[in-house]
């Protein structure tokens, strides 16, 4: 019963410090405005079809709104450290103290060939954000050996404030995972990434929005996603964050909150959560 109940807060606790991944599209500003509360953490990918103009743009107007945006900073779509200490001042004087640093999808457009190599300027040229996340990857990565991803990821410690793990919909992965993290000596908060709630058809019709060639890249990354999702009784985030729940609760497994996949279906995702947290609450 003991331990119900702690898997129960530790449900409670993350869902109250959830964040919102978006992607920069035309009609995501509003929508967020009228489902999400300023204050909110809100972060935004790096559209490669888009260039990073979209998600700065975005960023800084979500900030002026109340949001607390944190832009996608894709190593790859950077030309150079010149372009970045401008990127750097722009997000700085906008007020913006959190970043996240993938390498990207995109193909290299200068002088980064991954995120560690962007993380190093960001050091040199000060440390102007309080606040830096970087990927883990609980499953192995597509192009990437799983060797390189925990030899990077203890690089990148000296760099980063923070973790934001990649999806998985298997709790016992993502529950072994966190456990050998730390027991490597990677220390830094973890964010539980998950995705929300998401209709099939919206999903489809969203990607077909975001470019040609990325809409073939988000549906070639994430079509394990849609088949999940649309499976009868498949994944759903009740279950996976019940199953994860117990070693998520342990002291030593210091997870913050969750990162939430919105896949800019942001209405059904804050509907979700604020439902689960209605049920939960009154037994936690």
């Amino acid at each position: 019963m003991r331990n119900k109940v702690s898997a129960t807060a530790t449900m409670v606790r993350l869902l109250e410090h959830a964040r919102y991944e978006v992607l920069p599209t035309a009609s995501i500003e509003a929508t967020l405005l009228e489902h999400v509360s300023p204050g909110t953490t809100v972060t935004v990918t790096a559209s490669p079809s888009k260039g990073l103009g979209a998600t700065l743009d975005l960023t800084e107007r979500l900030i002026k709104h109340g949001y607390d945006a944190v832009p996608h900073l894709a190593a790859r779509m950077v030309t150079d450290r010149a372009e970045l200490k401008e990127i750097c001042d722009r997000l700085v004087g906008q007020g913006v103290t959190k970043v996240f640093v993938p390498g990207g999808d995109a193909e290299q457009a200068g002088t980064y060939p991954d995120a560690l190599s962007l993380l190093e300027d960001l050091a040199e040229l000060g440390r102007p954000f309080p606040h830096v996340g970087i990927t883990g990857y609980p499953e192995s990565h597509p192009t990437i050996h799983d060797d390189l991803t925990v030899q990077s990821m203890w690089d990148k410690r000296r760099y980063a404030t923070h973790i934001v793990s990649n999806l998985t919909f298997d709790p016992a992965v993502m529950s072994g995972w966190v456990q050998r993290l730390r027991s490597r000596g990677v220390t830094m908060p973890l964010l539980l990434g998950i995705p929300g709630p998401v209709d099939r058809t919206k999903l489809l019709a969203m990607a077909t929005k975001i470019g040609v060639g990325e809409s073939t890249r988000f549906l070639a990354k994430h079509k394990g996603t849609f088949a999940r999702l649309a499976a009868p009784g498949g994944f759903t985030g009740e279950r996976f964050l019940e199953k994860c729940a117990p070693a998520l609760s342990a002291p030593d497994a210091n997870v913050e909150g969750l990162h939430v996949f919105t896949f800019n279906q942001v209405p059904a995702t804050e509907a979700w959560r604020r439902d689960l947290l209605q049920r939960l609450a009154p037994t936690a």
